[in-house]
């Protein structure tokens, strides 16, 4: 029978936030169900704080829940229960939620972007003003997911909200940008996918993670990204660069 938590109020937080096992070896934090940059940021302050602590295996933030695991040989459900109501109390300065700013360069349109048209025509814009509004803004990275590296990213102008494809593609290059709905994102590599394409990235969103062991995001939840438009000469130049050619 699962076990029926009562919900819990963290410090200055006035949404419930509830606590649920969620099998043998961890538990979910649950914010209230709604995306707000608001509430991702008490998303990744718990985040924070988790990263920190030592009974604390992997912590996998989202909208608006975390996913924590902890060893269920070394801590019981109760006991990390405990921890996380502890840290919900603590307070975390709102700068170390705010996330670095990473610049990606897009090359919009043409072979890169074959559905900017269409997007300019649903939002009855032109392309020009398309890639002004996409590129104009910064935008909050509220998870990773369905790809490694794969950014949910939130704070796109809604003029630009367009439906997925019908029938999605089977292959999209690495790199493409794209918009699905209200939100935009970054296909980190080959993949099939269902999103319009409006350009591509020449930029590497790998780098290698403090032990050298791993290849590791650029980005995480959290941070913002600001896209910067770029010429398909500038484009061709920096994958070049790049790839050592």
């Amino acid at each position: 029978m699962a076990m029926k938590r009562s919900p819990e109020k963290g410090k200055n937080m006035n949404q419930e936030i509830v606590i649920r096992p969620c099998g043998d070896q961890a538990l979910t934090v649950l914010f209230e169900q709604r995306i707000s940059e608001e509430i991702h940021q008490q998303v990744i302050r718990l985040d924070i704080m988790l990263q920190a602590d030592p009974a604390v295996v992997e912590v996998v933030p989202a909208y608006a829940s975390v996913l924590v695991y902890y060893d269920p040989l070394a801590y019981t459900y109760a006991e990390m229960e405990q921890r996380i109501r502890k840290h919900l109390t603590e307070d975390r300065p709102a700068r170390e939620t705010d996330g670095k700013c990473v610049v990606i360069p897009v090359c919009y349109g043409g072979k890169h972007g074959p559905d900017l048209p269409f997007v300019a025509s649903h939002a009855g814009l032109t392309v020009s003003e398309v890639i002004q509004l996409h590129s104009g803004r910064e935008y909050r990275i509220y998870m990773l997911g369905f790809l490694p590296g794969f950014p949910y990213l939130g704070g796109m102008d809604p003029k630009l909200e367009t439906p997925r494809l019908p029938s999605p593609r089977t292959l999209i290059p690495a790199g493409s940008v794209g918009i699905g709905g209200r939100q935009t994102g970054i296909y980190p590599f080959d993949s099939p996918g269902g999103w319009r394409l409006i350009g591509r990235t020449p930029a590497s969103l790998f780098r290698r993670s403090v032990s050298g062991k791993e290849k590791v995001p650029i980005y995480q939840a959290g941070d913002r990204i600001r896209f910067e438009s770029i010429s398909p000469e500038e484009y061709d130049l920096m994958m070049r660069e790049r790839d050592g050619c």
